[in-house]
């Protein structure tokens, strides 16, 4: 079995970056006694709510709970509808499921794999209550577009920003433009825990009062339950972990930018399509995808180079065999001509720069030898 000489993605290497730090953390949770909704939590909580400029933030048990949350907390459910992207993680569209509404999904910009807001006007009906927009690979959606739509019909925008940690759309961090946004911290995230983890942030105060309870079993007094709720904690190992991590979360970003900004240098004269990055936006690349109409036969080539690589995705959620019939039958073309030529290239803070110039060389030998 040939081994890989660049990895796709490297959470250890995150681990092993800040290890020291890490482990003594962990060792003061461990000794504490107190692991679930304790003062790491507390503490993380306040801490990642200052960073992204709001008000309040409740730590949950992953990224897909807190969508579900949010879009509860803001009273979505049976019969309504949430209109959001079909190329996006299924975690989007299961979470809108997951609350009893409808996705109603529309299709993205091309040039920022993005809610085109064009698309969100002709998918307003009577029965829309919300707007999912997707902060998609590190790059904000537009979010002036939506918010303006927002306000004109009355809608509940929800930030899914579980790739958008520290992102910036003119001036303003993702997760603050919204009612509610929901963040994810999986491992390989920009900010990522060794476990699942998520939160909800919010600067309304009744919106995180409800996120709150339904967290906990509904739950104001123990054991007493004062709405259906359900179990999705932030444990304290995890906030302890994202503690130490949320430190370092802007340095992190500023060596993906500049990883990436190297892969744009080297690969300037690649038959490939480079991530773009329009007026106003503040990128943090938690991928770098790049377009090929010879994407699995490129991906096939690197793989025998010892390069991974993922496609972040393969498929819309609209065609996926358990969505089929579920969600209104469509086409989406730009999103189904995305899901066939996508390719996320090896990027973390932690990849040298060498690895960035063997991959792009090896995109050019591609080019090169098999597209001549």
């Amino acid at each position: 079995m040939m081994s890989v000489a660049v990895l796709a993605a490297n959470p250890r290497a995150s681990y092993m970056a800040y290890k020291a730090e890490i482990d003594a953390a962990i060792a003061g949770v461990l000794e504490n006694g107190r692991y679930i909704l304790g003062p790491e939590t507390a503490k993380f909580e306040t801490e990642f709510a200052t960073y992204v400029g709001v008000r309040y933030g409740i730590g949950v048990g992953s990224g897909t709970e807190a969508l579900h949350l949010a879009l509860r907390a803001c009273g979505i459910g049976l019969g309504d509808e949430v209109i959001t992207v079909s190329h996006t993680a299924v975690a989007t569209v299961a979470a809108i499921e997951l609350a009893g509404a409808k996705p109603v999904l529309v299709d993205i910009d091309p040039t920022t794999y993005t809610i085109d807001s064009e698309l969100v006007k002709r998918a307003v009906t009577p029965r829309a209550k919300a707007i999912i927009p997707v902060h998609l690979y590190g790059h904000p959606a537009a979010m002036t577009g939506i918010m303006a739509i927002a306000k004109q019909h009355g809608l509940r925008v929800i930030e899914d920003c579980a790739q958008g940690h520290g992102a910036t759309y003119l001036g303003r961090k993702v997760g603050s433009w919204g009612d509610v946004a929901a963040f994810s911290f999986y491992p390989t995230k920009n900010l990522g825990a060794l476990g699942d983890a998520g939160m909800v942030l919010t600067d309304d105060a009744a919106l995180a009062k409800k996120v709150l309870l339904l967290r906990e079993y509904g739950w104001r007094d123990r054991y007493v339950s004062e709405e259906p709720g359900c179990n999705s904690r932030l444990d304290e190992l995890q906030a302890a972990i994202l503690r130490v991590k949320l430190r370092y979360l802007d340095r992190d970003n500023e060596k993906r930018v500049h990883l990436a900004n190297l892969y744009r240098e080297r690969l300037a004269g690649a038959r490939v399509s480079l991530p773009a990055v329009i007026q106003g936006a503040g990128h943090v690349f938690h991928l770098f995808v790049i377009r090929s109409e010879h994407r699995d036969a490129l991906r096939a080539f690197l793989k025998g180079r010892g390069i991974g690589t993922l496609v972040h995705y393969p498929v819309p959620v609209h065609l996926q065999p358990a969505y089929i019939g579920r969600v209104t039958n469509l086409r989406l073309p730009e999103s189904e001509r995305a899901a066939g030529e996508v390719l996320s290239l090896p990027l973390y803070p932690e990849l040298s720069n060498q690895a960035v110039c063997s991959v792009s060389e090896a995109i050019l030998d591609f080019t090169r030898e098999a597209l001549r």
